[in-house]
């Protein structure tokens, strides 16, 4: 037996015997089968997949014997499969968004003019010169059901969409889908020629009060039995499905609504009559019962459409007791109150409910304005950027590029009114993570501003002061005037722990609920020693929140006075519910008393307590840093080597705190002292110490002239290790073997959750660019797609192939890149090499939008927001080729040929195609001005002259004739022009795309 075979022997024995799918034939065959295989509860195939197979064969062309194609024949096999194709749609209740989402436009289209064959519609006369009201109950609805699609086919084909990508092994279906693609042109195009035929027929059937009936599945029946019977039985009575007038015109009205509101954009006439059909849906939808046939709406999109309707007319809803928020923003901006447009931004700091993207859309709105030549808004534009900024802030976002220029001219007002905005978006939920992203911001601020008056001006403002330990705002202070400083945060020493006096107190409950409150060191004592004098259980399992590690329990439970056994316990306890909560100050005094009650009768907890108090202080340490990077205390360091160090026995000892010390150390370049002083008895047992070794030694290699593989490839075989899975299998009785399921391999270091949990404790860039590097890499080798790679730093050093590369999970590849890099973006969205490679992660997954936002974002961070050239090695040619790619699957074609400029070698065969495409989403001649390339401009003036475009014409001869253009000109006038036209275009693409 060979592999393959034996593979699908067992993959078939661990799958349930399932019936074979019906083939369409079977239908001709038996009448009753269809009727039957539409009641099951999961068909197979699907309704709509029937329709599209009869149709299908319905349509196939036959070849007569001189071998010549002939139109499809009309007999009755071919009647038979269209007749079933429409039995399966009545089925359906002839739902159009289902018949919509499973039918290609040709096949619904074949489908309903079949509709209207069977239906009795008059052969040649237009739809709009037809009496409805005279026409059979059926035939009627035929009509009204193909002129409701076409409105719906146009309306949706007006939104933009992404273009169908075929693989390697779909080049052969490219003949098919080429053909699809004209007969969908063509087909559209019949359709918009007939819209206001289509739209005059829906309105007349609004005129009709009688109920409406529908094809079933019996009367289709009927229409192939005798014609007496047909005609008695499903033109000239009720045998259909009834279908209520109010449901049909309800369904009417908001297809009529969004054929006008697409309109609008040609037409603003068309938005009031919009608003009146959706005004008309919103009432017969409050009318109709629940339990509608027929009337099936996207009552989320018919909110939306109101909205903008209202929005555009300027019309309000009486049923509304009051205006939306947007509504209220359009009336603030409609009749200039922007006092008040810019106190609800600052409210909805603190009510986080009007959208990111909105906001930022009012903001791009007023810059527009400003550009224009108003520069009254000017002020607007100002206090609405700092709203933006401080909600950016709050939700853990990059400042926008509008926010970073604001800063270049900073002056008393804009600083006034930016403390303002901060000091009222410290809303009461979140105080305390609201504050430090506030306080993070104004840091930033105070860093970004050259003049020392205004860094004073904000760093002495009440709020800052309160935000901001006095330490850490003079540290800034200096920093900012170029000088160094040094700030002692070593804690007081405590007073002796046992001077404390003990006293009686009131009843064993109320002391519980005071020992659960309590931080006071003293004062738990001194509630022990009363509960202890009253009954004799152990007091530290009153709180199921008290938790202490696991590695500790055995050690501390074995204590054998209760009192000090649970003093010991809740002291622990409280401490590192303190660390978790980052109140510091409370787990030094819980754990420095902890420690001076075990020192007396435990060496092994008392080395136990120094170690958490090593946690602490480094937890303490690196939570504290914020934007700083001040090295630790010498001491601290040197604790932290001691503990790595340490070789005592029978020492309970915290994996996480071998983890923490080793992150640590990481992140202050201890690469030498990790690689060669750590025991290696300790590298075995700790995990996270062998791989912050690996780590270390891979980044010690780094920086010198020579990178290492050898350490890098035991850093390689260690992170594949993590990210494998290993294959479960079970033999059945008949000794055949089925894959039962995968999970993650055993064989790794460290589960795949707790390495990802390792690295988001790392902050050195370093080691971030190794770990992202090591990760691309593995991601190339397992995707296996050269065109589409991910790049980023070092990347030669890791290995190029796999042994084993089933093994390896790709998801859990794919997925580890990802919040690798969305992490250390988070640390420093500044990184020009990490956002490159955050670029491509969205380019390779079809995000091109996305994409193009980080590829400019890198280029900003660089080139101080592209007042200056962005390096070569940052938009490297393989850089700009995917923003080109971007800007074409966008249908952005005007950026992509200014865009082909930027090569080293210019790129016209891609410019000329792009400036052929006349279907361009972009500002096409407005980005005219920044081509300097004389050929792309001449081949611009060629085509505007060919399409008789003048008036574009006339704009591409103008910038012809800029004389800093001029071919005459020196080399450096020629570099000069180039150089000024691709900062003034990548600002633009910034505030596009940003």
């Amino acid at each position: 037996m060979s592999a393959e075979t034996a593979d699908r022997v067992a993959v078939s024995g661990s799958r349930p015997n399932t019936p074979p799918q019906t083939s369409w034939f079977e239908f001709l065959l038996d009448d009753s089968l269809l009727e039957n295989h539409l009641q099951k509860r999961s068909p197979d195939p699907s309704p709509v997949q029937l329709v599209i197979q009869f149709l299908e064969q319905a349509s196939k062309p036959s070849v007569n014997e001189q071998n010549q194609v002939q139109p499809p024949a009309d007999n009755r096999r071919n009647r038979t499969l269209k007749l079933l194709a429409l039995k399966v749609s009545a089925h359906l209740k002839w739902d159009l968004d289902t018949l919509e989402k499973g039918l290609s436009i040709p096949v619904l289209n074949m489908l309903l003019n079949e509709l209207l064959c069977v239906s009795k519609v008059p052969p040649g006369v237009k739809h709009v010169d037809l009496d409805l009201s005279t026409l059979p109950p059926t035939t009627a609805m035929a009509v009204l059901i193909y002129n409701r699609w076409a409105i719906r086919t146009i309306v949706l084909n007006s939104f933009p969409e992404k273009p169908t990508k075929l693989g390697p092994h779909q080049m052969n279906m490219l003949n098919l889908v080429q053909q699809e693609k004209e007969s969908t042109e063509n087909i559209l195009q019949v359709l918009k020629e007939q819209s206001e035929d289509s739209i005059m027929v829906l309105e007349a059937a609004l005129g009709i009060k009688k109920d409406f009936y529908i094809h079933t599945l019996r009367t289709l029946d009927l229409l192939a039995a005798e014609p007496p019977t047909t005609n008695g039985e499903t033109e000239c009575s009720t045998a259909g499905l009834k279908i209520s007038a109010d449901e049909l015109h309800c369904q009417v009205h908001y297809n009529l609504g969004a054929i006008f509101f697409q309109q609008g954009c040609s037409d603003p006439a068309s938005y009031e009559k919009a608003r009146q059909h959706f005004f008309k849906t919103k009432e017969l939808l409050l009318k109709l019962d629940s339990k509608a046939l027929h009337c099936c709406l996207d009552e989320k999109r018919l909110a939306g459409y109101w909205n903008a309707c209202r929005v555009l007319t300027g019309a309000s809803d009486p049923s509304d007791a009051q205006l939306t928020a947007y509504g209220l923003i359009n009336n603030f901006i409609k009749n200039k109150n922007y006092q008040a447009l810019i106190e609800t931004f600052i409210n909805d700091n603190v009510t986080l409910s009007l959208p990111n993207y909105f906001r930022q859309s009012i903001l791009r709105e007023f810059v527009h304005k400003v550009q224009q030549g108003d520069r009254t808004l000017e002020e607007v534009c100002h206090k609405l950027c700092m709203c933006n900024a401080v909600r950016e802030a709050l939700e853990g976002q990059v400042v926008s590029v509008y926010f970073q220029q604001l800063l270049l001219k900073p002056n008393k007002c804009k600083m006034d009114f930016l403390l303002e905005v901060c000091r009222r978006a410290l809303g009461t939920e979140h105080i305390g993570t609201s504050k430090r992203k506030i306080a993070a911001l104004l840091k930033a601020v105070c860093q970004s501003i050259e003049e020392m008056s205004l860094v004073f001006m904000v760093s002495s403002h009440k709020l800052f002061m309160e935000l901001l330990p006095d330490e850490e705002r003079k540290t800034l202070v200096e920093q900012m005037k170029k000088r160094s400083a040094s700030t002692n945060f070593s804690a007081k020493p405590l007073p002796s722990f046992y001077d404390i006096p003990a006293s009686a107190s009131v009843n064993i409950g109320q002391l519980e609920h005071q020992l659960i409150l309590s931080l006071d060191c003293r004062r738990i004592r001194q509630i022990l020693i009363e509960l202890h004098g009253m009954a004799e259980r152990p007091f530290w399992r009153i709180n199921s929140k008290w938790e202490v590690p696991q590695d500790y329990i055995n050690v501390i439970l074995g204590i054998k006075d209760n009192l000090t056994r649970d003093l010991v316990y809740i002291l622990m306890a409280k401490g590192l519910h303190c660390i978790t909560i980052k109140d510091f100050a409370h787990a030094r005094q819980l754990f420095s008393a902890c420690l001076e009650l075990v020192t007396e009768f435990s060496p092994k907890l008392r080395q136990v307590m120094l170690n958490e108090i090593l946690l602490l202080e480094v937890h303490a340490h690196e939570t504290g840093l914020g934007c700083n990077r001040e090295r630790p205390p010498p001491d601290l360091v040197s604790r932290v080597r001691g503990y790595l160090e340490m070789r005592i026995h029978d020492i309970p000892l915290r994996q996480l705190v071998g983890e923490e010390c080793v992150a640590f150390m990481l992140n202050w370049r201890e690469n030498e002292y990790l690689t060669l002083q750590v025991p290696q008895s300790l590298v075995m047992n700790n995990p996270y110490i062998k791989l912050g070794q690996q780590l270390a030694a891979t980044c010690k290699e780094l920086p010198g002239p020579k990178e290492s593989r050898r350490t890098a490839k035991d850093l390689w075989e260690v992170v594949v290790q993590i990210c494998s899975v290993s294959n479960q299998y079970k033999r059945a009785s008949d000794g055949r073997v089925s894959l039962i399921k995968q999970r993650d391999s055993t064989l790794g270091i460290l589960h795949r959750s707790k390495f990802v949990t390792f690295i988001k404790k790392l902050r050195e860039p370093l080691v971030l660019t190794t770990l992202i590097s090591l990760f691309v890499r593995l991601h190339s080798i397992v995707r296996d797609d050269i065109v589409n790679e991910v790049t980023a730093e070092h990347l030669s050093i890791w290995p190029s192939t796999l042994p084993n590369m089933q093994s390896i999970d790709v998801e859990a590849v794919a997925v580890t890149m990802k919040e690798l890099v969305t992490y250390a973006l988070s640390l420093n969205p500044n990184n020009h090499s990490w956002l490159i490679t955050q670029a491509d992660i969205y380019f390779v997954t079809n995000q091109y939008s996305a994409a193009l936002h980080f590829y400019l974002q890198a280029g900003a961070v660089c080139s101080d927001y592209f007042s200056k050239a962005v390096p070569p090695d940052v938009y490297t040619d393989q850089v700009l080729k995917r923003m080109i790619k971007c800007c074409s699957l966008l249908n952005c074609h005007t950026q992509v040929a200014v865009l082909c400029q930027f090569l080293r070698e210019v790129d016209y065969m891609t410019a000329f195609k792009a400036l052929q495409e006349q279907n361009s989403h972009d500002a096409m001649d407005s980005f005219y001005d920044y081509i300097w390339d004389i050929t792309i401009l001449e081949y611009l003036t060629y085509i505007h002259h060919k399409r008789g475009e003048n008036e574009k014409r006339q704009i591409a001869i103008k910038a012809i004739g800029q004389t800093e253009l001029n071919a005459s000109n020196p080399e450096e006038v020629l570099q000069f022009a180039a150089q000024k036209r691709k900062k003034k275009f990548l600002q633009a693409m910034a505030k596009l795309y940003f």
